[in-house]
């Protein structure tokens, strides 16, 4: 499972640098800022400073290389977790965690944030700026608990 998990976390880390190399070189975001794409769907440029959602802002140097040291700690448990992966599930979810959470590493490294720019907004509602590298980490994280809650009832829990 651990090589699965590697590919996966691969595939993902290329998809989320690719995605934002053309969203910074080739679409030019950052001169946009917010361009429409469908009624319920934006690209806006967002540098994100912060962890989940913005929060815990990295205002100085000192405060993005904390996070960085941080998200590689968690990427590092992620990669031990992952060589003990049992199922294809559990292979799959930390794949993605552990590519996201690679992905948003380089961000935060290059540029000192992350480079944040999908926008789904419906009915007055706006969520969340996110990327591919989010993307991943969020299903990942629901991968899990899927996987948890099969675990329990396959064990006969409630």
């Amino acid at each position: 499972m651990f090589g699965r998990g590697l590919i996966i976390a691969a595939a993902i880390l290329i998809a989320d640098q690719a995605s934002k190399w053309w969203i910074l070189d080739v679409y030019r975001l950052p001169l946009r800022g917010s361009v429409e794409i469908l009624p319920f769907f934006s690209l806006t440029m967002v540098w994100n400073r912060g962890i989940s959602f913005g929060l815990f802002a990295a205002d100085g140097d000192f405060d993005r290389w904390l996070l960085v040291g941080f998200t590689l700690a968690v990427a590092g448990a992620v990669l031990w977790w992952l060589k003990r992966a049992e199922s294809w599930l559990v292979a799959l979810a930390l794949g993605g965690v552990l590519g996201g959470a690679l992905g948003n590493i380089i961000d935060r490294v290059r540029f000192g944030a992350v480079v944040d720019f999908v926008h789904l907004h419906a009915g007055g509602y706006s969520f969340y700026i996110f990327n591919v590298a989010d993307a991943a980490i969020s299903v990942g994280v629901a991968l899990l608990f899927l996987d948890a809650m099969l675990s329990r009832k396959e064990a006969g829990e409630a």
